[in-house]
Protein backbone atom coordinates (compact mmCIF):
# COMPACT_ATOMS: atom_id res chain seq x y z
CA UNK A 1 0.00 0.00 0.00
CA UNK A 2 1.16 3.53 -0.73
CA UNK A 3 2.66 5.30 2.33
CA UNK A 4 -0.01 8.01 2.35
CA UNK A 5 -2.84 5.46 2.13
CA UNK A 6 -1.24 3.36 4.85
CA UNK A 7 -0.98 6.44 7.07
CA UNK A 8 -4.66 7.24 6.48
CA UNK A 9 -5.70 3.70 7.39
CA UNK A 10 -3.41 3.89 10.43
CA UNK A 11 -4.97 7.16 11.59
CA UNK A 12 -8.49 5.88 10.94
CA UNK A 13 -7.92 2.87 13.19
CA UNK A 14 -6.05 4.39 16.10
CA UNK A 15 -7.32 7.99 16.09
CA UNK A 16 -10.78 8.15 14.50
CA UNK A 17 -11.97 4.69 15.55
CA UNK A 18 -10.65 5.20 19.08
CA UNK A 19 -12.49 8.50 19.38
CA UNK A 20 -15.68 6.96 17.97
CA UNK A 21 -15.60 4.03 20.39
CA UNK A 22 -14.99 6.41 23.28
CA UNK A 23 -18.02 8.49 22.30
CA UNK A 24 -20.14 5.39 21.69
CA UNK A 25 -19.38 4.22 25.22
CA UNK A 26 -20.59 7.54 26.56
CA UNK A 27 -17.08 8.59 27.60
CA UNK A 28 -17.41 6.15 30.50
CA UNK A 29 -13.78 5.04 30.13
CA UNK A 30 -10.67 7.16 29.59
CA UNK A 31 -10.04 7.94 25.92
CA UNK A 32 -6.36 7.17 26.44
CA UNK A 33 -6.85 3.43 26.90
CA UNK A 34 -8.93 2.84 23.74
CA UNK A 35 -6.11 2.82 21.13
CA UNK A 36 -4.04 0.61 23.43
CA UNK A 37 -6.93 -1.84 23.73
CA UNK A 38 -7.42 -1.83 19.95
CA UNK A 39 -3.72 -2.55 19.41
CA UNK A 40 -3.73 -5.35 22.00
CA UNK A 41 -6.84 -6.87 20.44
CA UNK A 42 -5.33 -6.84 16.96
CA UNK A 43 -2.10 -8.34 18.29
CA UNK A 44 -4.01 -11.13 20.02
CA UNK A 45 -5.72 -11.94 16.69
CA UNK A 46 -2.41 -12.13 14.88
CA UNK A 47 -2.13 -8.53 13.68
CA UNK A 48 -3.19 -6.95 10.41
CA UNK A 49 -2.23 -8.29 6.96
CA UNK A 50 1.14 -6.96 5.79
CA UNK A 51 -0.37 -5.41 2.66
CA UNK A 52 -2.43 -3.03 4.82
CA UNK A 53 0.79 -1.29 5.85
CA UNK A 54 -0.19 -0.77 9.49
CA UNK A 55 1.68 0.25 11.56
CA UNK A 56 2.84 2.80 8.99
CA UNK A 57 6.15 4.65 8.98
CA UNK A 58 4.36 8.00 8.85
CA UNK A 59 2.14 6.97 11.76
CA UNK A 60 5.22 5.95 13.74
CA UNK A 61 6.73 9.41 13.28
CA UNK A 62 3.59 11.31 14.23
CA UNK A 63 2.95 9.01 17.19
CA UNK A 64 6.51 9.52 18.40
CA UNK A 65 6.09 13.29 18.24
CA UNK A 66 2.86 12.93 20.21
CA UNK A 67 4.39 10.89 23.02
CA UNK A 68 7.36 13.25 23.22
CA UNK A 69 4.86 16.09 23.63
CA UNK A 70 3.03 14.14 26.34
CA UNK A 71 6.27 13.55 28.25
CA UNK A 72 7.15 17.23 27.84
CA UNK A 73 3.79 18.42 29.17
CA UNK A 74 4.09 15.93 32.05
CA UNK A 75 7.33 17.68 32.95
CA UNK A 76 5.56 21.04 32.80
CA UNK A 77 2.79 19.75 35.07
CA UNK A 78 5.25 18.22 37.53
CA UNK A 79 7.28 21.38 38.00
CA UNK A 80 4.61 24.02 37.64
CA UNK A 81 1.33 22.48 38.65
CA UNK A 82 -0.46 23.64 35.51
CA UNK A 83 -3.89 23.61 37.11
CA UNK A 84 -5.71 26.20 39.13
CA UNK A 85 -6.80 23.50 41.52
CA UNK A 86 -3.32 22.17 42.13
CA UNK A 87 -2.33 22.16 45.80
CA UNK A 88 -0.35 25.02 47.22
CA UNK A 89 1.46 25.29 50.56
CA UNK A 90 -1.42 27.39 51.84
CA UNK A 91 -3.89 24.70 50.77
CA UNK A 92 -1.81 22.03 52.44
CA UNK A 93 -1.81 24.02 55.68
CA UNK A 94 -5.54 24.51 55.41
CA UNK A 95 -5.94 20.76 55.15
CA UNK A 96 -3.91 20.34 58.30
CA UNK A 97 -0.91 18.70 56.66
CA UNK A 98 2.59 19.61 57.78
CA UNK A 99 5.28 19.53 55.13
CA UNK A 100 7.28 16.69 56.77
CA UNK A 101 4.16 14.54 57.06
CA UNK A 102 3.16 15.30 53.47
CA UNK A 103 6.63 14.40 52.16
CA UNK A 104 6.68 11.22 54.25
CA UNK A 105 3.27 10.21 52.89
CA UNK A 106 4.42 10.89 49.32
CA UNK A 107 7.61 8.91 49.89
CA UNK A 108 5.74 5.92 51.30
CA UNK A 109 3.16 6.05 48.49
CA UNK A 110 6.05 5.54 46.05
CA UNK A 111 8.40 3.38 48.10
CA UNK A 112 5.96 0.72 49.31
CA UNK A 113 4.55 -0.20 45.86
CA UNK A 114 8.08 -0.06 44.45
CA UNK A 115 9.45 -2.43 47.09
CA UNK A 116 6.46 -4.77 46.89
CA UNK A 117 6.63 -4.83 43.09
CA UNK A 118 10.40 -5.35 43.02
CA UNK A 119 10.41 -8.17 45.59
CA UNK A 120 7.43 -9.90 43.97
CA UNK A 121 9.03 -9.59 40.55
CA UNK A 122 12.33 -11.05 41.75
CA UNK A 123 10.70 -13.82 43.77
CA UNK A 124 8.07 -14.85 41.24
CA UNK A 125 7.40 -12.90 38.05
CA UNK A 126 10.89 -12.92 36.51
CA UNK A 127 10.85 -16.70 36.95
CA UNK A 128 7.86 -17.05 34.64
CA UNK A 129 8.59 -18.31 31.10
CA UNK A 130 9.99 -15.47 29.00
CA UNK A 131 9.85 -12.87 31.80
CA UNK A 132 13.58 -12.63 32.46
CA UNK A 133 15.09 -9.35 31.29
CA UNK A 134 17.00 -9.82 28.00
CA UNK A 135 20.15 -8.43 29.59
CA UNK A 136 20.04 -11.31 32.05
CA UNK A 137 20.34 -9.20 35.21
CA UNK A 138 17.62 -10.50 37.54
CA UNK A 139 17.54 -7.65 40.04
CA UNK A 140 17.60 -4.95 37.36
CA UNK A 141 14.65 -6.58 35.62
CA UNK A 142 12.83 -6.82 38.94
CA UNK A 143 13.54 -3.16 39.71
CA UNK A 144 12.20 -2.21 36.26
CA UNK A 145 8.91 -3.98 37.05
CA UNK A 146 8.86 -2.39 40.50
CA UNK A 147 9.19 1.09 38.98
CA UNK A 148 6.21 0.45 36.72
CA UNK A 149 4.14 -0.87 39.61
CA UNK A 150 4.92 2.30 41.62
CA UNK A 151 3.85 4.78 38.91
CA UNK A 152 1.14 7.34 39.64
CA UNK A 153 -0.12 9.10 36.52
CA UNK A 154 0.19 12.82 37.26
CA UNK A 155 -1.49 14.09 34.05
CA UNK A 156 -4.43 11.75 34.66
CA UNK A 157 -4.88 13.04 38.20
CA UNK A 158 -4.80 16.63 37.01
CA UNK A 159 -7.55 15.70 34.55
CA UNK A 160 -9.55 14.19 37.41
CA UNK A 161 -9.17 17.39 39.45
CA UNK A 162 -10.66 19.37 36.58
CA UNK A 163 -13.63 17.00 36.28
CA UNK A 164 -14.59 16.27 39.89
CA UNK A 165 -17.08 18.35 41.79
CA UNK A 166 -16.11 20.74 44.58
CA UNK A 167 -16.76 18.29 47.43
CA UNK A 168 -13.90 16.10 46.18
CA UNK A 169 -11.44 18.93 45.66
CA UNK A 170 -9.59 18.50 48.98
CA UNK A 171 -8.84 14.84 48.23
CA UNK A 172 -7.79 15.42 44.64
CA UNK A 173 -5.59 18.40 45.54
CA UNK A 174 -3.61 16.24 47.95
CA UNK A 175 -3.47 13.35 45.48
CA UNK A 176 -2.05 15.67 42.80
CA UNK A 177 0.48 17.06 45.26
CA UNK A 178 1.71 13.56 46.11
CA UNK A 179 1.79 12.60 42.41
CA UNK A 180 3.92 15.69 41.64
CA UNK A 181 6.58 14.48 44.08
CA UNK A 182 6.36 10.83 43.06
CA UNK A 183 6.38 11.56 39.32
CA UNK A 184 9.58 13.56 39.58
CA UNK A 185 11.26 10.86 41.69
CA UNK A 186 10.10 8.18 39.25
CA UNK A 187 11.75 9.84 36.24
CA UNK A 188 14.94 10.43 38.20
CA UNK A 189 14.88 6.79 39.28
CA UNK A 190 14.27 5.67 35.71
CA UNK A 191 17.30 7.64 34.53
CA UNK A 192 19.40 6.18 37.37
CA UNK A 193 18.32 2.64 36.48
CA UNK A 194 19.35 3.13 32.86
CA UNK A 195 22.74 4.45 33.96
CA UNK A 196 23.25 1.50 36.30
CA UNK A 197 22.22 -0.97 33.60
CA UNK A 198 24.69 0.69 31.25
CA UNK A 199 27.42 -0.09 33.78
CA UNK A 200 29.27 3.12 33.05
CA UNK A 201 29.99 2.02 29.49
CA UNK A 202 28.38 5.18 28.18
CA UNK A 203 31.06 7.26 29.93
CA UNK A 204 33.93 5.48 28.20
CA UNK A 205 35.42 7.28 25.24
CA UNK A 206 33.35 10.41 25.55
CA UNK A 207 33.28 12.69 22.55
CA UNK A 208 32.70 16.39 22.18
CA UNK A 209 29.04 15.68 21.41
CA UNK A 210 28.66 13.88 24.75
CA UNK A 211 30.07 16.88 26.58
CA UNK A 212 27.73 19.14 24.64
CA UNK A 213 24.81 16.90 25.61
CA UNK A 214 25.62 17.56 29.28
CA UNK A 215 26.13 21.29 28.83
CA UNK A 216 23.04 22.09 26.75
CA UNK A 217 20.38 21.13 29.37
CA UNK A 218 22.39 22.88 32.09
CA UNK A 219 22.54 26.07 30.03
CA UNK A 220 18.81 25.93 29.29
CA UNK A 221 17.99 25.31 32.97
CA UNK A 222 20.26 28.17 34.03
CA UNK A 223 18.67 30.50 31.49
CA UNK A 224 15.19 29.64 32.77
CA UNK A 225 16.29 30.12 36.39
CA UNK A 226 17.81 33.54 35.65
CA UNK A 227 14.71 34.63 33.73
CA UNK A 228 12.52 33.56 36.65
CA UNK A 229 14.69 35.32 39.23
CA UNK A 230 14.78 38.52 37.17
CA UNK A 231 11.01 38.25 36.51
CA UNK A 232 11.70 38.48 32.78
CA UNK A 233 8.85 37.18 30.67
CA UNK A 234 9.41 37.37 26.89
CA UNK A 235 6.61 37.84 24.36
CA UNK A 236 4.31 34.88 23.98
CA UNK A 237 5.61 34.09 20.49
CA UNK A 238 9.13 33.77 21.93
CA UNK A 239 7.86 31.35 24.58
CA UNK A 240 6.17 29.26 21.90
CA UNK A 241 9.47 29.13 20.02
CA UNK A 242 11.33 28.21 23.22
CA UNK A 243 9.15 25.14 23.80
CA UNK A 244 10.42 23.10 20.81
CA UNK A 245 13.92 24.28 21.66
CA UNK A 246 13.73 22.85 25.18
CA UNK A 247 11.95 19.72 23.98
CA UNK A 248 14.28 19.02 21.06
CA UNK A 249 17.54 19.93 22.78
CA UNK A 250 16.87 17.93 25.93
CA UNK A 251 15.53 14.92 24.00
CA UNK A 252 18.66 14.92 21.85
CA UNK A 253 20.89 15.29 24.91
CA UNK A 254 19.40 12.30 26.74
CA UNK A 255 19.63 10.16 23.59
CA UNK A 256 23.23 11.21 23.02
CA UNK A 257 24.08 10.19 26.59
CA UNK A 258 22.66 6.71 26.00
CA UNK A 259 19.46 7.22 27.99
CA UNK A 260 16.15 7.74 26.18
CA UNK A 261 14.65 10.69 24.34
CA UNK A 262 11.50 10.53 26.48
CA UNK A 263 13.55 11.21 29.60
CA UNK A 264 14.98 14.32 28.00
CA UNK A 265 11.52 15.44 26.88
CA UNK A 266 10.21 15.16 30.44
CA UNK A 267 13.10 17.04 32.02
CA UNK A 268 12.98 19.62 29.22
CA UNK A 269 9.49 20.56 30.39
CA UNK A 270 10.49 20.46 34.04
CA UNK A 271 13.29 23.03 33.68
CA UNK A 272 11.31 25.72 31.84
CA UNK A 273 10.56 28.93 33.76
CA UNK A 274 7.18 28.78 35.57
CA UNK A 275 6.32 32.36 34.60
CA UNK A 276 6.73 31.41 30.93
CA UNK A 277 4.54 28.33 31.22
CA UNK A 278 1.72 30.27 32.87
CA UNK A 279 1.28 32.10 29.56
CA UNK A 280 0.77 28.90 27.60
CA UNK A 281 -2.25 26.54 27.31
CA UNK A 282 -0.46 23.50 28.70
CA UNK A 283 -3.68 21.52 29.08
CA UNK A 284 -4.65 22.10 25.44
CA UNK A 285 -1.20 21.10 24.23
CA UNK A 286 -1.48 17.87 26.19
CA UNK A 287 -4.98 17.21 24.90
CA UNK A 288 -3.92 17.79 21.29
CA UNK A 289 -1.00 15.39 21.70
CA UNK A 290 -3.23 12.81 23.34
CA UNK A 291 -6.15 12.97 20.91
CA UNK A 292 -4.41 13.77 17.62
CA UNK A 293 -0.96 12.16 17.74
CA UNK A 294 -0.14 9.87 20.67
CA UNK A 295 -2.88 7.28 19.90
CA UNK A 296 -0.69 6.16 17.00
CA UNK A 297 2.24 5.50 19.35
CA UNK A 298 0.18 3.64 21.94
CA UNK A 299 -1.83 1.75 19.37
CA UNK A 300 1.38 0.67 17.65
CA UNK A 301 2.86 -0.32 21.02
CA UNK A 302 -0.06 -2.67 21.61
CA UNK A 303 -0.07 -3.93 18.02
CA UNK A 304 3.64 -4.80 18.08
CA UNK A 305 3.33 -6.97 21.17
CA UNK A 306 3.80 -10.63 20.38
CA UNK A 307 0.35 -12.20 20.35
CA UNK A 308 1.76 -15.25 22.12
CA UNK A 309 2.55 -12.99 25.10
CA UNK A 310 -1.14 -12.12 25.51
CA UNK A 311 -2.35 -15.50 26.67
CA UNK A 312 -4.08 -16.61 29.83
CA UNK A 313 -0.87 -16.73 31.85
CA UNK A 314 -0.11 -13.11 30.94
CA UNK A 315 -3.59 -12.04 32.01
CA UNK A 316 -3.16 -13.85 35.32
CA UNK A 317 0.13 -12.07 35.90
CA UNK A 318 -1.51 -8.74 35.05
CA UNK A 319 -4.30 -9.31 37.56
CA UNK A 320 -1.74 -10.28 40.21
CA UNK A 321 0.30 -7.13 39.51
CA UNK A 322 -2.87 -5.03 39.64
CA UNK A 323 -3.82 -6.49 43.02
CA UNK A 324 -0.32 -5.85 44.38
CA UNK A 325 -0.27 -2.31 43.02
CA UNK A 326 -3.67 -1.31 44.37
CA UNK A 327 -3.11 -2.96 47.74
CA UNK A 328 0.30 -1.34 48.18
CA UNK A 329 -0.96 2.15 47.30
CA UNK A 330 -3.95 1.86 49.62
CA UNK A 331 -1.81 0.45 52.43
CA UNK A 332 0.75 3.24 52.08
CA UNK A 333 -1.92 5.92 52.46
CA UNK A 334 -3.50 4.09 55.41
CA UNK A 335 -0.16 3.77 57.16
CA UNK A 336 0.73 7.43 56.66
CA UNK A 337 -2.12 9.72 55.53
CA UNK A 338 -0.90 13.09 54.23
CA UNK A 339 -3.04 14.91 56.80
CA UNK A 340 -4.19 14.03 60.32
CA UNK A 341 -7.60 15.43 59.41
CA UNK A 342 -8.28 12.76 56.82
CA UNK A 343 -10.39 9.76 57.81
CA UNK A 344 -9.46 6.25 56.80
CA UNK A 345 -11.97 6.51 53.95
CA UNK A 346 -10.33 9.74 52.76
CA UNK A 347 -6.91 8.09 52.83
CA UNK A 348 -8.23 5.15 50.84
CA UNK A 349 -9.81 7.51 48.29
CA UNK A 350 -6.47 9.27 47.78
CA UNK A 351 -4.83 5.87 47.38
CA UNK A 352 -7.43 4.93 44.76
CA UNK A 353 -6.46 7.99 42.73
CA UNK A 354 -2.74 7.36 43.11
CA UNK A 355 -2.96 3.74 41.93
CA UNK A 356 -3.89 5.00 38.45
CA UNK A 357 -1.06 4.24 36.01
CA UNK A 358 -2.29 6.11 32.95
CA UNK A 359 -0.13 6.39 29.88
CA UNK A 360 2.96 7.35 31.85
CA UNK A 361 3.46 3.74 32.92
CA UNK A 362 3.36 2.66 29.28
CA UNK A 363 5.90 5.36 28.47
CA UNK A 364 8.19 4.15 31.28
CA UNK A 365 7.69 0.50 30.29
CA UNK A 366 8.46 1.33 26.66
CA UNK A 367 11.73 3.00 27.69
CA UNK A 368 12.68 -0.04 29.77
CA UNK A 369 11.68 -2.48 27.02
CA UNK A 370 13.73 -0.55 24.45
CA UNK A 371 16.74 -0.78 26.80
CA UNK A 372 16.14 -4.56 27.21
CA UNK A 373 15.31 -4.30 30.91
CA UNK A 374 11.85 -5.74 30.25
CA UNK A 375 10.99 -8.80 28.20
CA UNK A 376 8.08 -8.89 25.76
CA UNK A 377 5.79 -10.91 28.11
CA UNK A 378 6.58 -8.54 31.00
CA UNK A 379 5.98 -5.52 28.77
CA UNK A 380 2.65 -6.95 27.57
CA UNK A 381 1.50 -7.54 31.15
CA UNK A 382 2.52 -4.02 32.22
CA UNK A 383 0.67 -2.46 29.29
CA UNK A 384 -2.46 -4.35 30.31
CA UNK A 385 -1.83 -3.28 33.91
CA UNK A 386 -1.82 0.37 32.81
CA UNK A 387 -5.11 -0.08 30.96
CA UNK A 388 -6.87 -1.90 33.81
CA UNK A 389 -5.64 0.42 36.57
CA UNK A 390 -6.69 3.51 34.61
CA UNK A 391 -10.17 2.14 33.92
CA UNK A 392 -10.48 1.07 37.58
CA UNK A 393 -9.66 4.50 39.01
CA UNK A 394 -13.07 6.15 38.67
CA UNK A 395 -15.20 3.24 39.92
CA UNK A 396 -12.79 2.52 42.80
CA UNK A 397 -12.74 6.17 43.87
CA UNK A 398 -16.54 6.41 43.76
CA UNK A 399 -17.02 3.18 45.68
CA UNK A 400 -14.76 4.47 48.46
CA UNK A 401 -16.13 8.00 48.81
CA UNK A 402 -19.69 6.66 48.71
CA UNK A 403 -22.60 6.76 46.32
CA UNK A 404 -23.99 10.08 47.52
CA UNK A 405 -20.78 12.08 47.03
CA UNK A 406 -19.41 10.25 44.01
CA UNK A 407 -18.73 12.41 40.99
CA UNK A 408 -20.19 11.00 37.74
CA UNK A 409 -17.19 12.19 35.73
CA UNK A 410 -14.46 10.86 37.99
CA UNK A 411 -13.12 8.51 35.36
CA UNK A 412 -12.94 10.96 32.44
CA UNK A 413 -9.25 11.62 32.34
CA UNK A 414 -7.53 13.06 29.31
CA UNK A 415 -4.26 11.15 29.67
Amino acid sequence: MQPILAALVDSSIFILLSWGIWRLLGRSIPLAVVPIAIGLGLAAMGGLPAQVGVPSAVGDRFGWVGVLALAFTAGLETRHGGDPAAPSPAAARALGSSLPRFVLSAALALALPFLVGTVAAHAYFTGLPGWAAPRGQDWLGAVAIGLCVAVSALPVLIGIVRELKAEHRALTQVAVGIAVVDDAVLWVGLAALLLIADGGAGFAGWSGLDALAVVVPLVLAAAAAVAERKAWVPPKIAIWLAMPLYLGACSWASSQLGLHALLGAYFGGAIMAPSWIRRLPVERIGQFALVGLAPLFFGHSGLRIDGDALGWSSLQATVALLALSVAAKLAALLICPPSARFSRRDALAIGALLQCKGLMEIVAATVLRDKELLSEPAYAALVMLAVLSTVLTGPLFRSIVGRRSAAPDADREYV
